[in-house]
Formats: C-alpha cells, sequence, structure tokens
C-alpha cells in the first residue's frame, strides 16, 4: 500500500501567504483609523513576504508600491524639526489617500494571485 502526502500549498491551491493578505487589508484599516505609525508593521510583513514567497511580479510591484508611498511621509515626519506629535497627524491627507490607493491595488493583485489570474 502507497500512501501519498499532499503539501498544504497543492491541497488549498494557495500560493499567498496569509499573513501577506492580513497586512494588505491592515494597511489601511490602521492609517484610516488614525494608526498610521503602527501601520509600518504590517507594510513590513506585506513586503517581505511578497518579496520572499510569492512568485507574481505584480503582487511584488504592488507591496513595493504600498512601501514607497508609506515610506515618503514616514521619512518627512522623522526629518522634520518641527513635526507633529504623530505621523497620522503629520501625514497631508494625499499621502494617505495614496497609501490607501497602493493598499488597495495589492489586495486586488492577491486577489488575482491567489484565484491564478493572469496579470499585466
Amino acid at each position: 500500500m502507497t500512501t501519498t502526502v499532499e503539501s498544504h500549498t497543492a491541497r488549498t491551491g494557495r500560493r499567498v501567504p496569509l499573513s501577506v493578505t492580513v497586512s494588505a487589508w491592515a494597511v489601511p484599516v490602521m492609517v484610516v483609523g488614525q494608526f498610521a505609525l503602527i501601520a509600518g508593521v504590517p507594510v513590513v510583513i506585506a513586503l517581505a513576504g511578497a518579496l520572499r514567497r510569492v512568485p507574481d511580479r505584480a503582487v511584488r510591484r504592488a507591496a513595493t508600491l504600498v512601501a514607497v508611498t508609506f515610506a515618503i511621509p514616514l521619512v518627512v515626519w522623522l526629518t522634520r524639526p518641527d513635526g507633529a506629535p504623530s505621523l497620522s497627524k503629520d501625514m497631508h491627507p494625499a499621502f494617505a489617500g495614496l497609501i490607501v490607493a497602493a493598499s488597495v491595488a495589492l489586495i486586488v493583485t492577491l486577489h488575482r494571485a491567489r484565484r491564478g489570474l493572469p496579470t499585466r
């Protein structure tokens, strides 16, 4: 009698780690909820997970876009001598919108990668 062991990814067809998906959803929620500095943690998790575990280039690009759009206001806040006491209060609303839009793009590309749909 021969038994075959299937891997978890082969059984479910999931090529995208759950941590990347949860982090991608957490970023816009935290930015809109005025927890922008803490949103750096899911940004890093999404970027690292996408670069190391997801073979789809579109997901990698979208995760990099989220990281870059988050890093710009963070660097501005850290380098300003007269900055606000929190990143959420110092960040221009346009940057918050860009971060949310980039996060939505990441969520869409993760959804397409999970379904196995072709990306451009």
